[in-house]
């Protein structure tokens, strides 16, 4: 559509983090389940976080400065899952979980998990199969040319995964 004068400008957000995750989202998901030490292990994965505020902003942004016909990464940090889980140990004072698993184990427990909860329908699966397949690959960004053309915003993530009331369940743990 751009080729044909339409004024078209793609924005493509990684995983953002941040206030008012209602559902909660796979993500959001995790960093529940860590403030509620549901987390006894982690996959060799990654992740590149967002602050969410940061991404309305880059939506915004390139509604006003982005060039027709160009795509733009809303991103941030490329964080390895043990590390997201070391700054949330960090951020909270609770301990994460030490234990890599490995990717075919985790994958079969998340089946096995998935077939309990459809005999258990009111039980949601823990992790589902589709989120350990997706883990198999570490999704890493460039938002570099979000950052220098539209002026991204780049706020910490850190601090971003422990606030809002949709991620965080405790008030101790989320001041």
């Amino acid at each position: 559509y751009a080729q044909e004068g339409l004024p078209v400008v793609i924005v493509n957000p990684s995983t953002p983090v941040g206030a008012a995750d209602l559902k909660p989202t796979p993500t959001g998901k995790m960093i529940v389940d860590f403030l509620n030490g549901k987390m006894r292990g982690f996959v060799d994965t990654g992740l590149n976080l967002i602050d969410v505020d940061d991404v309305a902003a880059g939506h915004l942004l390139a509604a006003e400065k982005g060039r027709s016909g160009e795509k733009y990464i809303l991103g941030n940090a490329n964080l390895t899952l043990q590390q997201i889980l070391t700054i949330l140990s960090e951020l909270t004072n609770i301990p994460g979980p030490r234990h890599r698993v490995p990717y075919a184990l985790a994958l079969s427990v998340a089946y096995a998990d998935a077939v309990l909860a459809r005999l258990l329908p009111w039980r949601e699966p823990f992790v589902p199969p589709v989120g350990v397949r997706l883990s198999k690959k570490k999704m890493f960004f460039d938002a570099t040319k979000a950052v220098r053309d539209l002026g991204l915003p780049q706020t910490p993530t850190g601090p971003t995964m422990t606030t809002g009331s949709s991620t965080c369940r405790s008030a101790a743990v989320c001041a």
